[in-house]
C-alpha cells in the first residue's frame, strides 16, 4: 500500500471578507446572528484581517513530510482546503492508506470526533488509521516546555473551553498542563479555560478572566498565559490572549505575557512524527 499522513485542523479565513461564509460553515449552514457576525469580524480586524492558521498548518505538514519521507496532506473542517478536497488530492497521488492526526492534542467528540467523521465520509478507497489524541506525548510536552522556559510570572495554562462536562477532554487538557509543569519543575501554576462560546449554556471553567481577577486581589503582577490546547497562531491566540486578556490584565495592574506558539517548532515536528509512527 502507498502510505501518507493526513493532518486535520479547524480551518480559518485568510481574508476578513470571508468571515461570513466561514461562520456559515462553522454553524453547519444555520443562520448567524448579526451580533455574532459583528463580534467575530471585529476580532479578525483586530489581528489584521487574516488568520495564519492555514499558513502554519502548511508549514507543519511540509516539515513533517521532510522528516518522514512520505506524503503529508492537510485538510480543514471549516475552511479551504476542506477535508473532502484534500481526499481528492490523496487519491490523485495514489495514496491509499493514511495515518490521520488532528492538530488538537486532546480528544473531544466536538473537535477530533468531528474531524474523524468528515475524513471517514470522504475516504472512499483510502484506509484510515487514527491517532485520536496525544496529550502527554513526551516530545509535545517538550515542545511546549521549550517555548515557556525562561518567561517570568505566575503560569496559567489554558485550553479552548467546550460545553460541560466533556470529561475526557477536560482530563487530557489538564494532563498536558501538568506534564509541562512537571517537565519544567513549576510549582506556581494553574489551569483555566479560554474562548468560551457565544451560544450560552454551561462551559468548562474556570475562565481566564476569573483567574486574573483573583490574581489581582492577591497582588500578583506578572502572569504568563500558556495555551496547551493550540499548536499554532490563530484568532484564539492572537486576539483572545494578545488583545482581550492582555487588556483585561492591564486594567487590573497585571503584566500578561505568553510563550511563542509551537508554529514551526522542530520539536513539535518530531512529536508529530512519533504520533504518526505509533498509529501506523
Amino acid at each position: 500500500m502507498n502510505s501518507g499522513v493526513l493532518l486535520l485542523a479547524h480551518g480559518a479565513p485568510e481574508r476578513i471578507e470571508d468571515v461570513p461564509q466561514y461562520l456559515s460553515f462553522v454553524r453547519g449552514g444555520q443562520p448567524v446572528s448579526a451580533r455574532v457576525l459583528d463580534e467575530v469580524t471585529s476580532r479578525y480586524a483586530a489581528i489584521g484581517g487574516s488568520s495564519p492558521l492555514t499558513h502554519w498548518t502548511r508549514v507543519q505538514a511540509e516539515a513533517l513530510e521532510r522528516v518522514l519521507g512520505i506524503p503529508v496532506f492537510f485538510g480543514m473542517r471549516n475552511w479551504h482546503p476542506f477535508v473532502q478536497e484534500t481526499m481528492e488530492q490523496v487519491r490523485a497521488a495514489g495514496v491509499n492508506r493514511l495515518a490521520c492526526v488532528c492538530l488538537a492534542p486532546q480528544f473531544s467528540e466536538m473537535s477530533v470526533g468531528l474531524y474523524m467523521k468528515h475524513a471517514s465520509a470522504a475516504a472512499a478507497g483510502v484506509e484510515l488509521a487514527w491517532a485520536t489524541s496525544y496529550p502527554v506525548e513526551p516530545l509535545l510536552v517538550g515542545a511546549f516546555a521549550e517555548r515557556l522556559r525562561g518567561l517570568r510570572g505566575k503560569v496559567l495554562f489554558t485550553a479552548h473551553s467546550l460545553p460541560a462536562p466533556n470529561e475526557r477532554y477536560d482530563g487530557e487538557a489538564r494532563a498536558t498542563a501538568s506534564a509541562v509543569a512537571v517537565h519544567l519543575g513549576l510549582t506556581d501554576w494553574q489551569f483555566a479555560y479560554q474562548s468560551q462560546g457565544m451560544s450560552g449554556g454551561t462551559w468548562l471553567g474556570p475562565t481566564v478572566e476569573s483567574c486574573l481577577d483573583r490574581y489581582a486581589a492577591e497582588g500578583v503582577r506578572e502572569v504568563v498565559v500558556a495555551p496547551i490546547g493550540f499548536v499554532c497562531d490563530h484568532v484564539e491566540i492572537l486576539y483572545d490572549i494578545d488583545v482581550l486578556f492582555r487588556a483585561y490584565a492591564a486594567q487590573r495592574g497585571i503584566a500578561l505575557a505568553r510563550p511563542e506558539s509551537l508554529n514551526g517548532s522542530p520539536t513539535f515536528t518530531a512529536a508529530l512524527a512519533e504520533v504518526v509512527r505509533k498509529c501506523v
